[in-house]
């Protein structure tokens, strides 16, 4: 059972993979980042935010008895490839680990993390919101710190739609609309991208009509709950399905060199974005000079009864391995806590803060982005969708789970099958591949 549950999480390596990083008390020459106290306990940390070394030397000249060691081991599947073969092996994972919020729970089944419950991260629950605790807890334990959010908005060229008198759309029924006027006009490009590779952006267009795919709790981690086919993901997916049939959208896999390219040269007029986007965006090596973006809230179902919804968050979780879990969680605890390393991670590498003494600061809301012509977007836009996030549940093999998504998105978009049968589909393969792994369905 438990070497099956092992495999379940997706992550696992296929092979194995050259392991960097330094382990408590390493030396300093292991390091990426300058020790500035090496009699201290030092804490080795995996992760990928930009301009992170900024915000660990100030962590390193303000802490005197704890030290972070920091290594950059790969963005994403990459580091958690590495991560699942430390694992496995029993050594090699470093204190601390940057995180998805989405597979924590693919890790902590493997006992491969810490509940910080037991090294004081209740002291801290205060400063992030309910929904952001509620994505790195389960029950009573805390698998890992949250630090930044994906509350999201939409990011648009307002002089494509000036250019074709086209308001900018506030409800997805305007948005269809707009995006039906943008080729009846004969424009060159299209209103939008429906990715089929999106994962945890077409699973957040789903979750604003309530949809809720998952039901799991690490207090059993053998039972799960599964429902990706349930009517509000029909009716979401349905409406996207018509717009690429009828050529009113893109169907770019996300993220490729042809994805950035027509973000920023007008082939698609609005990017429905995470807080992080305006950063992605702004930092296209390519961006039209002349291009006008602007911000403004994502559309709405029913604007009556708005629905925030939100695209990624990363974490700090201590690993298990680590051979000083209460200096390890401090780490985890305080690398992000302070104003002054919140504005090198807003300012240098375009985060959206969970930490409520800056997400709530007026330093925050009033904060004008040239790249959008100076507008406020935290406050037009960005703040209201993190009040209004609520947490939400992912699965035990939630890569797993995002794979098989893509795959019947593209065998949609291809015309192998509807809307309806792709969910279905789904439905069925991870059903079966839960069972196929020892877990119970509820």
């Amino acid at each position: 059972m438990k070497s099956k549950l092992l495999a379940a999480t997706g992550v696992v390596a296929v092979a194995a993979a050259a392991l960097t990083g330094c382990s408590t008390g390493a030396g300093a020459e292991s390091c990426t980042n300058k020790i500035l106290q090496p009699e201290a306990t030092q804490v080795s940390v995996w992760a990928w935010y930009p301009a992170f070394e900024q915000v660990v030397d100030l962590f390193n000249k303000t802490h005197d008895e704890v030290q972070i060691c920091w290594t950059n081991a790969g963005q994403g599947n990459d580091e958690y490839t590495k991560f699942s073969t430390a694992i496995e092996s029993g050594s090699g994972a470093p204190d601390v680990i940057m995180l998805e919020s989405e597979v924590l729970s693919s890790f902590s089944i493997r006992d491969a993390l810490v509940d910080l419950s037991e090294y004081g991260a209740g002291d801290v629950k205060d400063d992030y919101s309910e929904g952001a605790w509620k994505d790195v807890s389960s029950g009573d334990a805390v698998y890992a710190i949250p630090v930044d959010g994906g509350p999201m908005g939409m990011l648009y060229r307002q002089d494509i739609l000036d250019q074709y008198g086209i308001p900018v759309p506030t409800t997805w029924d305007e948005f269809a609309a707009a995006a039906q006027a943008l080729k009846d006009a004969g424009a060159p490009g299209v209103l939008a991208d429906f990715p089929t590779n999106g994962r945890a952006y077409n699973q957040a267009l789903f979750a604003q009509v309530g949809s809720t795919p998952f039901v799991y709790d690490n207090a059993k981690p053998t039972e799960v709950g599964i429902k990706v086919n349930d009517q509000p993901a029909k009716d979401v997916l349905a409406y996207w399905e018509k717009l690429a049939a009828d050529g009113l959208v893109g169907t770019e896999d996300a993220f490729t060199a042809d994805y950035n390219t027509k973000l920023v040269d007008g082939s698609y007029a609005i990017y429905i974005a995470a807080a992080w986007g305006p950063g992605y965006l702004g930092g296209l090596s390519d961006a039209d000079a002349d291009a006008v973006w602007r911000a403004a809230p994502v559309p709405q179902w029913d604007p009556a009864n708005p629905v925030q919804i939100n695209w990624g968050g990363s974490t700090f979780a201590v690993t298990s391995q680590a051979k000083d879990p209460e200096a390890a969680a401090t780490v985890a605890k305080e690398v992000f806590g302070t104003e002054e390393a919140w504005k090198i991670g807003i300012e240098e590498a375009a985060l959206f803060p969970l930490w409520k003494p800056i997400l709530e600061s007026d330093y925050f809301r009033d904060l004008e982005y040239p790249f959008f012509g100076g507008q406020q977007i935290n406050k037009d836009v960005f703040l209201e969708a993190a009040s209004g996030y609520t947490g939400f549940t992912f699965s035990p093999f939630q890569n797993y789970a995002y794979d098989q998504l893509t795959e019947e998105l593209y065998a949609m978009v291809q015309g192998e099958k509807d809307s309806s049968k792709a969910l279905d589909d789904l439905q069925a393969s991870l059903e079966k591949y839960a069972t196929e792994q020892g877990f119970t369905l509820k």
